[in-house]
């Protein structure tokens, strides 16, 4: 790695708003040419510490000290003048302007008499893409046109632009296919060996083994540790971040699994959805587990009327039931919290309390006036039940974490009283502590008799949190395994099994 000595270090930072104290002396430091994480909870202090080290807050008591010298920034400019640059998860670019127009932006190099050099802005840009493999990209192209993976590259290229030293990534593949996580790692390591320090902020535990040289720990806006990466393993990462054991992350109810509420029998849709039956029953946690484009999530849109089924039979308690869209669905009992809560489960601009009433909003209104009392009643009781952190019901819910978010959208389905709950990646994207929360609400609603399909990618979730768990490959069920039979292994071929021909497998 590096020498040990750092670039930058942060000494005794501490940080309050109003009365809330959110960093408390908390010390951490990057060195050239390292990748070093930073982990915690949402609420833990990382989004605070890293907008303090980019100029954009001021530390209340604490010092920055840049090669050796105490440093004071006043504004972004500051830092960036210093050598640090920010690519966050929400990409600062404006989409009418060209790569290269957003690359210099406000930083353009000019001519002898002061007008901009357009040719000398693209030859930099140029060379800046080159540099990151990015040979593909024309830097005359609007970044409207771009995927997300492309825009990012141009952040980093404006970074660079900048002779950023510290480069800080906020959460950089929420956003990416695996393909792209794979092209980004590449193109981190690169910014490592060219002497850039990386800080590092990422959910994904897969991605800081596969990166951090080191890793330093936030809880609850104090330091708890730094470590070297080949010195921890996940199970101690977890439980420095949540101060208690990686097995508390799936609490298993243990609850009697009753009679078969929902039974599909030999359903088809297209190519993604071929002949498929499994039987579902009260108290019972099925898990779905599959490669992406497996036929999961159509799965589960063909069960709640979405992408209604085109053969095939679903019954309810023993009778067949036509399920041609949501609303059928609901009525039947059935609720879908899907995949991505930000475009489908999700209004982000309203407030927690329509959030939570929008599926049942004929139960708070009386023609077409909201009965705000009944509202705010059912809001407030949500809130409690699932532990929801905000500030008030009248919260935009997009102001919420990924996981407060992801409970509001629990809530909202649990007003049906559904019987039936289907979970696509019900813990995507948010952090272990609300993961764990979010697997005993599961625990809770099975004891009362909720029937739960669960789809998930995270093999440890899966094996964790299933009574039994079907498995799809090629838009076929491949196996049904007992708990006690899906293990990684087992799971992991029936997952790539190779499906031709259309094929039933059967739940009990």
């Amino acid at each position: 790695m590096s020498e040990t000595i750092p670039f930058v270090a942060l000494s005794g930072i501490s940080k309050a708003f109003s009365s809330v104290k959110v960093l408390k002396d908390v010390s951490f430091d990057v060195r050239a040419g390292e990748i070093h994480a930073l982990l915690g909870e949402n609420g833990a202090g990382k989004s605070t510490l890293i907008k303090i080290l980019s100029g954009l807050y001021t530390p209340d008591a604490g010092t920055i000290v840049i090669d050796g010298k105490e440093m004071k920034f006043a504004s972004t400019r500051d830092a960036t003048a210093a050598g640090i640059a920010t690519v966050y998860q929400e990409l600062l670019l404006f989409p009418e302007l060209s790569v290269a127009e957003n690359v210099f932006l406000g930083n353009y190099p000019r001519t002898a008499s002061g007008i901009i050099d357009w040719a000398e802005v693209r030859r930099r840009t140029r060379d800046l893409l080159d540099s990151l493999e990015t040979y593909d990209l024309d830097v005359d192209t609007k970044v409207l046109s771009l995927s997300v993976a492309q825009r990012q590259r141009v952040e980093i290229a404006k970074a660079l632009s900048k002779n950023a030293r510290v480069l800080i990534m906020d959460e950089p593949t929420a956003s990416l296919v695996d393909s792209d996580v794979q092209q980004l790692m590449t193109v981190i390591r690169q910014l490592r060996d060219r002497g850039v320090g990386i800080v590092y902020v990422s959910h994904r535990m897969s991605e800081i083994f596969a990166l951090a040289d080191r890793v330093t720990v936030l809880r609850d806006g104090a330091f708890v540790a730094t470590e070297d990466i080949g010195a921890v393993d996940e199970a101690r990462l977890v439980s420095l971040m949540v101060g208690r054991p990686i097995e508390s992350l799936f609490p298993k109810a243990e609850v009697p699994i009753g009679e078969t509420v929902l039974e599909v029998r030999n359903l088809n849709r297209g190519r993604q959805v071929r002949d498929i039956s499994f039987a579902l029953r009260k108290g019972e946690i099925l898990g779905v587990a599959g490669l992406v484009g497996s036929g999961r999530t159509e799965l589960a849109l063909a069960l709640f009327g979405m992408t209604p089924a085109t053969s095939g039979e679903i019954r309810i308690d023993g009778k067949p039931a036509s399920i041609r869209s949501p609303l059928q669905a609901r009525d039947l009992g059935i609720a879908y919290v899907p995949e991505d809560r930000g475009l489908q489960g999700l209004v982000k601009p309203m407030a927690i309390r329509k959030n939570v009433t929008m599926a049942t909003l004929e139960e708070v209104s009386s023609g077409i006036f909201i009965k705000a009392r009944a509202e705010a009643s059912r809001a407030l009781a949500a809130v409690r039940r699932l532990a929801i952190r905000c500030r008030h019901i009248d919260q935009p819910v997009g102001e919420l974490s990924g996981g407060n978010q992801q409970k509001v959208v629990i809530a909202k389905w649990l007003e049906t009283a559904p019987r039936v709950l289907i979970l696509d990646e019900p813990t995507r994207g948010v952090d272990v502590g609300a993961k764990s929360e979010i697997h005993a609400i599961m625990g809770e609603l099975v004891a009362q008799g909720v029937a739960i399909l669960m789809i998930s990618s995270e093999l440890p979730e899966v094996v964790g949190m299933s009574d039994r768990v079907l498995v799809m490959s090629g838009g076929s069920v491949t196996e049904v395994l007992d708990r006690a039979d899906a293990t990684p292994e087992r799971l992991g071929a029936a997952m790539t099994a190779y499906v031709d021909t259309p094929s039933v497998a059967g739940g009990r």
